[in-house]
């Protein structure tokens, strides 16, 4: 044990050690009746003297209690894993008592033994004050670490996975500590506290508030100050009034494959919120740029890029069948919560979830909406919820874009059919695995049947299902060589969700494509060709190059015509073209790109 005499005014010295200290309160206490007080104050008084920790302490003399009236704090003198080894315990006692909301705060420090008025043993020191200082920056279901104990902590390979650092925290007399959140699946609160929140997004308002004081004092610009908020009230150039960006909620659980889960409710409310007309919402793509980013402006930064004035961010926590969703919507221009909320639920519930944080969002931002609006906030894809969650995974396995991922989102679109047949989001991830396996590993003939026989049950089961019209336009595309068809299609799909990231992908390349065809076939198939020729059969335009072009296309004349037999309306394999200098003959390939935008 450290022991430090330091000189007191008195003629005695004053004698400090080092005590590591648990202070424990119950958050809300001074609201219960008094009856309430009691049995809570009972309570936690068994809890405490159920622990292990406390008991040991207590047999080897190592213990001093420091009652207060709402909690106390209890003074370890044997080891600074001690209280947080007793924390554990409480926290885990505590899932029994719902009705006891408690935080607590951990802190190794100075302490010394003292008789108190009634001239009774009793402690203090600047250990027991900043020990409560932590505790108070959070919130019921809080562990918190000193900055200290947590870097004693981070050497022990068995805490380094519990440690989360939350930064500095403004404490009594405008101090300011560094905090670290202590919890896992079992124990603790992820959620940032209020305090801390509050203290982060207000950093940059203090500093000006500051400067704006010094002006005013100086030369008196009262005005001009009033103008300046004026301009702070206005969107920034190029942002709509209504405009969010949801950026890739976290996983927090402790299996790292449940990612799925939280990319999966990242997409799911980019969906779900783009069907507002009135409210401008980036794409995934963009919205993923930012993944795994958590710099302090963070905010600021995707306000700027993504022209945004509101981000939601979230969290998705799963242990066995119970999830832990949260999700904050931030205002861009000051960084102070809009709305937030945690959702404590079932598996089951997570369609529930989504359809509410989207609705509390699209009410938080204050837009109005129109019956169909409103109705598509709240339509479930599925009533199944394990046929939404084996959804989630074939979305998550093919956006990795390799051939095993493909076949794994094949399987998992598959069982998530057999739960609901009715499925029909199921049925256009089905067919859009199936064009991309004819691109990386399957002759076309093989998969792309499959891939239409999708395609046309998800339109079957929803025809204003703007993912199901897209899909057909592939099939339109590659399987029928119906490009008039395929441009229906795709622009029936855009009608329905005219923010749908992947039809106007695969409608600009198909528009790309067909012009690429007719600029490069045109003068070789016809010299007399008017402004808008029609697009020849693979034959007449290989034919018409050379007869090294020909050997080189030998399938010309079966790609020229259709499953049914029929002749194609346009060219379904690659066209050659002859270097001017020496005729040599280069393939290139116009529907790779609608393949790669699919």
């Amino acid at each position: 044990m450290e022991v430090n005499p330091v000189p007191s005014q008195g003629s005695a010295d004053v004698k400090f050690e080092i005590g590591h200290v648990l202070f424990i309160d119950i958050v809300g206490y001074s609201k219960l009746l008094i009856n309430e007080q009691s049995e809570q104050i009972q309570t936690l008084r068994k809890i405490l003297r159920g622990t292990e920790q406390l008991r040991l302490a207590e047999a080897q003399g190592k213990l001093v209690r420091l009652p207060t009236g709402d909690g106390g704090a209890l003074v370890f003198r044997n080891s600074p894993e001690a209280p947080v080894l007793c924390a554990l315990e409480i926290s885990k006692e505590l899932k029994n008592h719902p009705e006891l909301h408690v935080r607590m705060g951990i802190h190794s420090g100075p302490v010394n033994e003292i008789t108190d008025l009634n001239e009774q043993a009793n402690i203090a020191g600047a250990g027991i004050n900043i020990a409560q200082r932590v505790m108070d920056c959070g919130d019921a279901g809080h562990i918190l670490l000193s900055k200290r104990v947590a870097d004693d902590l981070e050497h022990y390979p068995q805490w380094r996975s519990l440690l989360h650092e939350l930064g500095e925290c403004e404490v009594k007399h405008g101090a300011r500590i560094g905090v670290v959140n202590f919890y896992s699946d079992e124990i603790g609160n992820s959620q940032i506290p209020k305090k801390l929140q509050v203290f982060k997004r207000g950093r940059s308002l203090t500093r000006w508030s500051a400067i704006a004081a010094g002006l005013l004092l100086l030369v008196g610009i009262v005005a001009a100050f009033e103008i300046v908020s004026k301009k702070s009230r206005r969107p920034a150039s190029g942002v709509s009034e209504k405009s969010i960006a949801v950026l890739p909620f976290l996983n927090l659980s402790a299996d790292k494959n449940d990612e799925y889960l939280s990319d999966g409710m990242t997409e799911e409310l980019l969906n779900m919120l783009t069907r507002v007309k009135s409210l401008h919402v980036p794409g995934r793509s963009s919205s993923f740029a930012f993944k795994g980013k958590n710099e302090e402006d963070i905010f600021r930064k995707v306000g700027e890029q993504l022209h945004v004035n509101a981000v939601l961010e979230g969290s998705v926590r799963k242990a066995g069948d119970k999830l832990r969703i949260t999700a904050q919507l931030i205002n861009v221009a000051d960084g102070f919560h809009l709305w937030s909320e945690t959702y404590d639920r079932d598996m089951k519930d997570i369609l529930a979830v989504q359809s509410d944080v989207a609705r509390r969002v699209v009410e938080a931002l204050q837009v109005q909406l129109g019956v169909e609006e409103a109705r598509a906030l709240t339509k479930k894809p599925t009533e199944n919820p394990e046929a939404h969650r084996l959804y989630l995974l074939g979305r998550f396995h093919f956006a990795k874009g390799t051939f095993p991922s493909y076949a794994d989102a094949i399987q998992f679109f598959n069982q998530a059919i057999q739960l609901d047949p009715a499925y029909a989001l199921a049925y256009c991830g089905l067919a859009d695995a199936y064009f991309r396996l004819s691109n990386v590993h399957f002759a076309p003939r093989e998969v792309l049947p499959k891939a239409k026989e999708a395609a046309l049950r998800a339109v079957e089961i929803d025809e204003n299902l703007a993912e199901a019209h897209s899909s057909i336009g592939l099939v339109k595309v590659y399987y029928d060589h119906d490009w008039n068809g395929a441009e229906s299609e795709f622009r029936k799909a855009l009608r329905l969700n005219p923010v749908l990231i992947s039809a106007h992908q695969r409608f600009g390349s198909y528009l790309t494509a067909k012009s690429t065809i007719t600029r490069l076939s045109a003068p070789r198939c016809s010299p007399k060709a008017t402004a808008s020729p029609p697009i020849p059969t693979p034959k007449r335009c290989c034919t018409s190059t050379s007869r090294k072009a020909s050997r080189a296309f030998p399938s010309s004349e079966a790609c020229s015509r259709t499953p049914s037999g029929t002749p194609a309306t346009a060219p379904c394999c690659w066209f050659a073209t002859a270097s001017a200098k020496n005729r040599s003959i280069t393939p290139i390939s116009p529907l790779a790109s609608i393949s790669a935008a699919s």
